[in-house]
């Protein structure tokens, strides 16, 4: 077998790579052999077909292995000796194909991109700030009110008081189209909440005012696209008879509302509140700090990147950032997507820092354990109620998705490491601070 090299041009390589005919037939051969003593062939004992007739019968599917069993080991040896590692999948082409026959020598092209040799980065003087928030008593109450209100209930108004947006009113109703009860228009002592928007548009709005006892049409128009076919676009008229008419009433701030919310009294809700307040907070601010050091990062190395790598992600950035302008496009029916130069700045800049962390990863032998991978793999699914079992297994036999979940904990188990080494220093500030230090970050 003979490699020669054809193209090295900064990242970019390219080799040609000659497997001769005598090459090939000692490969199939080795194979035909170690394949023998199992093989048996009606007029033959187990084991005793001869070569000649188990070539004759096997030789050209096991040629086809020989070939690509060849190409590959071709291929790592090259990337051991050499040192290289391929940005992508490396292009292989055999050389004149269709006029290729048995008893030929192989000739194939191997083109790629080498990753970059990524400089050692000094962190020692990365200077990072942790930004702190103590979740103050105003905050906290203003957390167990939010609790409070979905614990409320409601109580009966005055006779003849008129429903208010916000209150409940229990109530029974028949839909008619063209006069005519339709499936799944009516119910009994059905409690509404005004104004929560959980009927079609236009329906709610028709019943702030009544009173209990009082009987109301509604008159309403399906939406378009209404799930059901046979009512999208249809006039309606529900017939409501007004059982009750309640005011929201709000819960009181107690032990018993704690307990409600698995707390042994008020005070330890309150410290759970801070707790959890404090490490909403405090992911923020690791999200900030990540940013300002992704940033230290970018202005403290450079090397060269792989060009398929930039116009992969300038692609995918030009993609996703379209479809957020154009959300009512669900598919990849559309006219190309042209990127632009700052798609492209934007893609260098990810590019860089993902192979810097890999490289930084890699060296410091970072890995995301089972555990770490089968806790993301359950928060996922938490997003898919009654089909978390299906989304698991699902993810178990997708190496893909396995890889969307992964990545992003290595990132962070990197960023932490890089973290360790450089000088942090706590800054405590207020909520509303943080607040703004976040926005900042979205809107660049």
């Amino acid at each position: 077998m003979q490699v020669t090299e054809t193209l090295n041009e900064g990242l970019k390589r390219g080799y040609e790579i000659t497997v001769t005919a005598a090459e090939l037939e000692q490969k199939v051969n080795e194979k035909l052999a170690e394949a023998q003593p199992e093989v048996e062939m009606k007029g033959f004992r187990k084991g005793k077909v001869p070569m000649a007739l188990l070539k004759k019968q096997f030789g050209q599917r096991l040629l086809g292995e020989a070939m690509q069993e060849t190409i590959d080991g071709a291929m790592n040896s090259h990337f051991e000796e050499s040192g290289d590692r391929p940005a992508l999948q490396p292009d292989v082409q055999m050389v004149d194909s269709e006029e290729w026959k048995e008893g030929d020598d192989m000739k194939v092209t191997m083109t790629y991109e080498a990753l970059p040799e990524i400089p050692e980065v000094d962190f020692s003087g990365v200077e990072l700030e942790r930004l702190v928030v103590k979740a103050d008593d105003a905050a906290v109450d203003e957390a167990l009110a939010s609790l409070a209100e979905t614990a409320q209930d409601f109580a009966d108004r005055k006779a003849g008081s008129k429903a208010k947006d916000g209150d409940q009113i229990v109530f029974d109703f028949l839909g008619k189209v063209d006069g005519e009860a339709f499936e799944g228009g009516a119910a009994e002592d059905y409690p509404l909440v005004l104004g929560s928007g959980s009927f079609i548009p236009g329906f709610e709005e028709q019943l702030v005012g009544v009173k209990a006892g009082e009987q109301k049409d509604v008159n309403v128009t399906f939406p378009e696209e209404y799930g059901a076919e046979n009512l999208a676009g249809k006039e309606a008229v529900f017939e409501c008879t007004i059982k009750a008419v309640k005011e929201p009433k709000a819960a009181e701030l107690n032990d018993e509302l704690a307990k409600k919310f698995g707390a042994e009294d008020l005070a330890a809700l309150k410290g759970q509140i801070s707790e959890r307040l404090e490490a909403e907070y405090a992911g923020a601010a690791r999200q900030v700090m990540k940013r300002k050091l992704l940033d230290n990062l970018d202005e403290l190395v450079s090397f060269e990147l792989p060009p398929s790598l930039v116009t992969a992600e300038a692609d995918q950035i030009a993609h996703q950032l379209w479809h957020e302008e154009n959300p009512e496009v669900h598919d990849h029916n559309h006219d190309k997507i042209e990127t632009t130069e700052e798609h492209t700045k934007l893609a260098e800049r990810r590019v860089r820092l993902g192979l810097l962390l890999a490289e930084l990863g890699r060296k410091a032998e970072v890995e995301v354990t089972d555990a770490e991978m089968t806790q993301a793999i359950m928060n996922q699914a938490r997003q898919y109620p009654g089909q978390e079992r299906q989304f698991f297994e699902f993810v178990q036999q997708n190496q893909q998705m396995q890889q969307q979940l992964r990545a992003p904990l290595f990132e962070d188990k990197v960023v932490d490491h890089v973290v360790e080494q450089a000088k942090v220093t706590d800054k405590e500030i207020s909520k509303d601070e943080l607040q703004k230090a976040v926005e900042e970050l979205e809107d660049e």
